[in-house]
């Protein structure tokens, strides 16, 4: 018993002469110049990598999650999506104040007249028949009436026709939309000619392992893109649009803006985005099998973030005197002198006359008669 507590007295006095030391040499490490006071730890872990800004989504477009009201169609919805360009809030106008109200006027009256016709003049009611067969005042009305309803109603739809197709004015930002079966392309052939594929997203059950699925950040079912087009706010949008196959589309309701995209041909308007947003379209021409399937996705965004999403995507911005510059220059046609697309030499004109690579075919009797000469025609 003695021996063990002179152990315990041995190892508490070990202990306590070494905290002693410990403390000394941090006392005295303090002491000495340049010498830190602290504890020594591992290396600091590396910060967590942040995106290049903040207003930027991983595909490089701005963070807008997609609003429930507007730029897509609603359930039970009746009449125009709300519109956001000049073009858009004018027909809209028309439709609703115009064209409406002046077709259901027609549509009743012309009901009532079929009514009160059909009740005045039964067999029961009017046994023996009227023999009028002109009526010069009745035929007058209905001829000049309708002429001036026409008149009125031509007046804004021709100014309407016209702004729809107004060239683009100077600084306004080029977008090249090319259609394919069945996605979108687009390029900006003003900052740098950079180029973005939108797909349309599929939804949770339909993908594999890792593949992006859509959710409702991105847009209702069959609308959402995995990259969205961005588009700056009260900046003219001067839209081409060419095809690499067959005929597409490019239809957003919310802008009043639909212009085809056909093969070998491109097709020029322009539009100005008046509010900022997400705007939903799909193209709107039958061009195969997954035609339902190719939609548009625009955002509207003020002109710094839209400047920051073209240099995170590659593109470069213009200088002040390109931005002062007429947009762009002219895009040549497919196929035309000078296109950059087209490699000399690439296409010959055939000589004209038979191909001679083709062989000749003998000829066939026609007709529904037997050619003597020719022995008869064995299918007549």
């Amino acid at each position: 018993m003695r021996i063990r507590g002179l152990l315990k007295l041995a190892a508490a006095a070990a202990l306590a002469c070494g905290g002693l030391t410990a403390a000394g040499a941090q006392q005295g490490s303090a002491n000495v110049p340049g010498a830190a006071n602290t504890t020594p730890t591992t290396a600091a872990a590396a910060p967590t990598a942040q995106p290049a800004s903040p207003l930027l989504a991983q595909n490089g477009a701005p963070v807008i999650v997609a609003d429930p009201e507007i730029g897509r169609p609603q359930d039970h919805q009746i009449g125009i999506q709300p519109q956001v360009t000049r073009n858009g809030e004018f027909a809209s106008w028309f439709h609703n104040i115009i064209l409406m109200p002046l077709i259901t006027a027609i549509s009743v009256f012309v009901l009532a007249l079929l009514v009160w016709v059909v009740i005045r003049y039964r067999k029961a009611a009017n046994p023996i028949p009227s023999k009028t067969s002109h009526n010069t005042a009745i035929e007058i009305a209905w001829t000049v009436i309708p002429v001036l309803l026409l008149v009125l109603i031509a007046i804004p739809s021709i100014g309407l026709l016209q702004a729809q197709f107004k060239p683009a004015p100077a600084n306004a930002v080029t977008l090249k939309a090319t259609g394919n079966q069945w996605y979108w392309t687009y390029s900006y052939p003003d900052y740098g000619d950079f180029e973005i594929t939108a797909n349309m997203l599929k939804e949770r059950d339909q993908v594999t392992g890792g593949e992006r699925f859509r959710t409702d950040a991105d847009g209702p079912r069959l609308l959402a893109v995995d990259n969205r087009v961005v588009l700056p706010v009260g900046v003219p949008i001067r839209l081409i649009t060419t095809s690499a196959d067959v005929i597409h589309s490019w239809a957003l309701p919310a802008f009043w803006f639909k212009l085809d995209a056909v093969p070998g041909r491109l097709n020029e308007s322009s539009f100005t985005i008046e509010k900022p947003g997400l705007y939903f379209g799909q193209c709107s021409e039958l061009c195969g099998a997954r035609h339902p399937f190719m939609p548009i996705a625009v955002q509207a965004v003020d002109r710094a973030t839209f400047a920051r999403w073209v240099v995170a995507k590659g593109g470069k911005l213009p200088g002040a005197a390109e931005a002062a510059a007429p947009s762009g220059a002219v895009i040549p046609q497919p196929g035309a002198a000078g296109n950059p697309t087209e490699t000399p030499g690439e296409f010959t004109v055939p000589p004209a006359g038979p191909n001679p690579g083709t062989p000749a075919l003998p000829a066939t009797p026609q007709g529904a008669t037997r050619n003597s000469q020719a022995g008869g025609n064995p299918g007549q």
